[in-house]
Formats: structure tokens, sequence, C-alpha cells
């Protein structure tokens, strides 16, 4: 017997509202807007913090990307995908954009390459660290697309497992799987190991 999903009819009904809300702010409504934002929020703001890695450039850009709800509401299609979905990819282009401008996207140090618990992906950081160029590894990153090099660093530094990667960046679990695999491949051919 399967277990009944108790919290379906919680998120639906959230979901629903969120879309009312996101109407209503399309209409100009600045008290759906507020509501919108109590509600909308945390999970925004939960979604910049694992892609910015630190709360005052997440709570910036939360600011920015609710403008940003604000100025398209009426660009939200119901049809297209679900509103909370949508909310996630705008903080999501947004801290992507902001990592974009602040070089050097990934920087590795000591304790992130021993936390490294991937044997394959272990192998190639030692290849590249005992000849001395722990720089090519970084150089080799630098190299992958964002949702690669985002989703290897999530998985090899913060021990995210897929599931937990898919809920951070809000994306289905088999393209998070394809992002570790491509990027892991793109590692090791870049390293030569």
């Amino acid at each position: 017997m399967i277990a009944a999903d108790h919290n379906a009819p919680d998120t639906n009904r959230d979901e629903t509202a969120i879309e009312v809300l996101l109407a209503r702010c399309a209409a100009r409504d600045r008290a759906a807007f507020a509501e919108l934002y109590k509600r909308a929020a945390p999970r925004l703001l939960a979604c910049l913090l694992a892609i910015l890695r630190r709360r005052d450039l997440a709570e910036d850009a939360l600011q920015e990307v609710m403008v940003r709800v604000w100025q398209r509401s009426d660009q939200y299609d119901g049809y297209r995908g679900r509103p909370m979905a949508w909310l996630v990819s705008i903080a999501r282009y947004y801290a992507i954009d902001q990592l974009r401008g602040r070089r050097p996207l990934v920087g590795l140090d000591d304790t992130v390459v021993s936390r490294l618990s991937d044997a394959k992906a272990q192998e190639s950081v030692e290849a590249a660290e005992s000849s001395g160029t722990r720089s090519a590894l970084e150089r080799c990153l630098e190299r992958l697309t964002v949702e690669q090099r985002r989703c290897v660093v999530l998985a090899y530094s913060n021990g995210y497992s897929h599931e937990q990667i898919a809920s951070a960046l809000a994306s289905p679990l088999g393209t998070i799987k394809s992002w570790v695999r491509r990027g892991l491949a793109s590692l090791r051919e870049c390293l030569g190991t």
C-alpha cells in the first residue's frame, strides 16, 4: 500500500494562492505583492543562499528578484509551469548572473578538496595537485557550463545528494544527474585523467 502524500493538498493550495497573487500583481495590486513576498521570500532566499553562499548577497539579490517579479508578473503563464517554479527560475537566473559578474566563480581550497567523496573525482583532484597544477582544476571547472559547475561543486564540496541539488536548483532530478555526469566527464577529460 502506498502512503498518501499529506503535503500535496497544501502544496497545491499554496501554488494556487501564489498564482492568484501573481495575477493580482499583474494588475498592480500592492497588497497582493506584499502577500506574495511574505509567502515566496523564504523559499527564494533559500535558493539564492544555495547559489550565492553569502547571506548578505542573497538578501540583496532577493530584493532585486522581487522587483523583477513585480515588473514581470504579467508574463507568468500557468500553462507553462507552476508559479513557484517560475519565481525560483527568476531567482536562479539572477543569482547566476551575479556569479558571472564576480569572478572567479569557484574557488577551491584544501577543505573543499578534502571533502570530495567520489573516487574518480578525488583521483582527478589528486592528479591535478600532484603535478602542481591546482589551478588546472580551477581552469577546468571554469570550462564547465554554469549548471554543471554548480552541480559538481554542490555534490562534491558540499556533499549534496542529487535530490538535494534538484531541490536547491529547482530542476528535474534527471537533469541534475546529467549535469553532474557530464561535468565530471568534462573534468576528467580536461585534467587528462
